[in-house]
């Protein structure tokens, strides 16, 4: 995480505006802020990964948000780890749900079992995800799901924000991004607005690429 405040944040963003809260009042530089942190998390939902406890709602529909034993900053599970309620912690599978639905016509209906092993996805609908045996209400789960950045107030500019140290660089070009964008009736603002947001852009879009290169590779079948 961050060791950085949005405080030290919203004043490298003054200092290069070289504006006091005059033409760009901090109410506004903290709701841009606040898009910047949702737009890199868009972008790279790796950048606010959490894992954590889930517990199941009785059936096989799960809701990754609900209120309670969910996560309601959820915005899209990444993957199902393993069964924490039962004594085996058994690990659980993703499968296709065109394979369940074959095997087991009526799997939605069937009795719930102290080990969830299959789990479902649909990336159309991100907060969810179905299990396989129908859950019960004591069943719990591991998750990892992507999060919405914590807010960030007028109160809480002494907090650190929610993504690394190595995306500051491309939430200060965001928010540049917006405030010249501001005065976009200036040719130069204008064109300094195009130019911040390129810069964001372009390194998160080299971020993601540098991602995929440091990853774990399963090499468990060697090379050819």
């Amino acid at each position: 995480m961050s060791s950085v405040t949005a405080q030290q944040i919203l004043t490298r963003c003054s200092n290069i505006l070289q504006d006091n809260g005059i033409r760009w009042p901090e109410s506004e530089m903290i709701n841009w802020l606040n898009d910047a942190m949702r737009y890199v998390v868009l972008q790279r939902p790796d950048s606010n990964m959490k894992s954590g406890t889930f517990t199941c709602a009785a059936g096989t529909r799960q809701v990754l948000t609900k209120s309670v034993g969910g996560f309601p900053t959820a915005l899209r599970l990444r993957s199902v780890i393993r069964n924490v309620s039962s004594t085996n912690k058994r690990a659980i599978k993703l499968v296709t749900q065109s394979v369940l639905d074959n095997e087991h016509p009526t799997w939605h209906s069937e009795a719930a079992e102290a080990d969830i092993q299959l789990y479902v996805f649909d990336p159309l609908l991100p907060k969810e995800f179905l299990v396989y045996p129908p859950a019960a209400v004591t069943n719990t789960i591991e998750v990892v799901y992507s999060a919405a950045p914590t807010e960030i107030t007028a109160g809480t500019l002494s907090s650190t924000i929610d993504l690394d140290d190595t995306y500051v660089g491309v939430v200060v070009d965001l928010i540049l991004a917006r405030a010249y964008a501001k005065d976009a009736e200036y040719a130069a603002n204008a064109q300094r607005s195009q130019a911040h947001q390129a810069l964001a852009d372009a390194a998160l879009g080299q971020s993601i690429q540098s991602a995929s290169a440091s990853s774990p590779v399963d090499d468990s079948k060697g090379t050819a």
